[in-house]
C-alpha cells in the first residue's frame, strides 16, 4: 500500500530547491549520529497571523498520518531522534503519538529541541530516554489549553470569583459577564485535563527517562509537580531553559558538549525555518531518507 508521500510523487509532485537543502541536512544529521531522524516542525512563529484563519499549527490527531508516512521501512533497531519546533497541542493527540512512536522504537527515543517544544510538545520530549537542548532551546509548561487558555488559568479564575461571590454575594453583578462565558461542562473539563495531563506524563518519566532508577516515582512527580504549577511558572508561555530544567531532575544533554551535533542540528533547524518562511508550509514532517508530510495553506 502506498503512503501519503508515494502518492504525491505519483501524482507529479516536484522538489524544489528548499526541500533538497532541507533533506540533506537532516540526512547529515541521521549520517552522524547512527540515528534515525525525524524533523517535526510548526510554523507558528512564521506565519501566526493564519490562526484567525482557522490554520491548525498545534499537535492534533491530522499529524499521526504524518507520522505513519514517515516511520514506515525505518530500522526501528536504530532508535529515532525526534527533532521538535511546537507550541503544543491537543492531549489525546499527543498521548497517540508517543504511543504510536514508542511501539515502533521501544525506549531509544531522544528528543532534540533546536528552540522551542511547549505545552504538549513539552509532554513528548517527558516521554524520551533523554532530552537534547542547546542555550537558546526552550520547554515549557505542561498545563493544556481550552479554545487558547490554559486550563490552570480558567480555574484559579473561577476559585477567585467563587471565593469573592462567598465574601459578598452582590459581587455576583460585577463577575456576571466573565461567568457567561463558562459552559457548564468547563470547569470539570478543565480538571480532567490537568490530572490527565500530568498523569501520562509522570508515567512516561517512569517506563523510560527514569525507568532504572529506584527512586523514579519521586523523580517523576517533582517533575511533574513543576511543570505543571501554574502559579511557579506564572504563565503557559513561559521559557524554560536547561539552567531551570536540569534542577528539576530532567536528563538534559547540552547540545554545546558536542560541536559537530551542535553544526547538524542548527542546520537542520535554520533550513527547515527558511523552508516555512518562504513557502505555504505550515507544518512539516520529514525523516532522513527525503519521506515527508508537509502541510500548506
Amino acid at each position: 500500500m502506498p503512503t501519503w508521500d508515494e502518492i504525491l510523487h505519483e501524482i507529479g509532485t516536484t522538489t524544489n530547491v528548499l526541500d533538497l537543502t532541507r533533506r540533506k541536512y537532516v540526512k547529515a544529521l541521521s549520517d552522524y549520529t547512527g540515528r534515525n531522524t525525524i524533523i517535526y516542525y510548526s510554523a507558528f512563529l512564521q506565519k501566526p497571523q493564519l490562526v484567525s484563519k482557522g490554520v491548525d499549527f498545534s499537535i492534533n490527531d491530522n499529524d499521526k498520518m504524518g507520522f505513519m508516512t514517515v516511520v514506515n521501512k525505518l530500522d526501528p533497531n536504530k532508535g529515532l531522534d525526534l527533532l521538535l519546533h511546537t507550541p503544543g497541542g491537543n492531549v489525546a493527540a499527543t498521548e497517540s503519538i508517543v504511543s504510536y512512536l514508542k511501539q515502533k522504537f521501544g525506549d531509544d527515543i531522544r528528543a532534540i529541541i533546536p528552540q522551542m517544544a511547549m505545552s504538549a510538545g513539552t509532554m513528548i520530549a517527558c516521554a524520551c530516554k533523554s532530552i537534547v537542548m542547546g542555550k537558546q532551546s526552550n520547554l515549557g509548561p505542561i498545563d493544556p489549553q481550552f479554545n487558547g487558555v490554559p486550563a490552570h488559568a480558567i480555574l484559579e479564575e473561577f476559585n477567585t470569583i467563587m471565593a469573592d461571590v462567598k465574601a459578598d454575594p452582590s459581587r455576583i453583578i460585577v463577575w456576571r459577564e466573565i461567568l457567561q462565558k463558562y459552559t457548564p461542562t468547563l470547569i470539570g473539563e478543565c480538571d480532567k485535563a490537568i490530572k490527565w495531563s500530568k498523569n501520562i506524563v509522570a508515567d512516561w518519566l517512569k517506563e523510560n527517562m527514569f525507568k532504572t532508577a529506584d527512586n523514579k516515582d519521586v523523580l517523576a512527580a517533582n517533575i511533574v509537580s513543576q511543570l505543571s504549577d501554574h502559579k511557579g511558572t506564572y504563565t503557559h508561555a513561559r521559557h524554560l531553559g536547561f539552567d531551570k530544567l536540569v534542577p528539576m531532575g530532567l536528563i538534559i544533554e547540552k547540545l554545546e558538549d558536542d560541536q559537530t551535533l551542535q553544526d547538524k542540528v542548527l542546520s537542520v533547524h535554520h533550513s527547515t525555518i527558511i523552508s516555512m518562511s518562504q513557502t505555504q508550509a505550515t507544518k512539516i514532517i520529514e525523516n532522513d531518507m527525503g519521506k515527508a508530510y508537509i502541510q500548506s495553506i
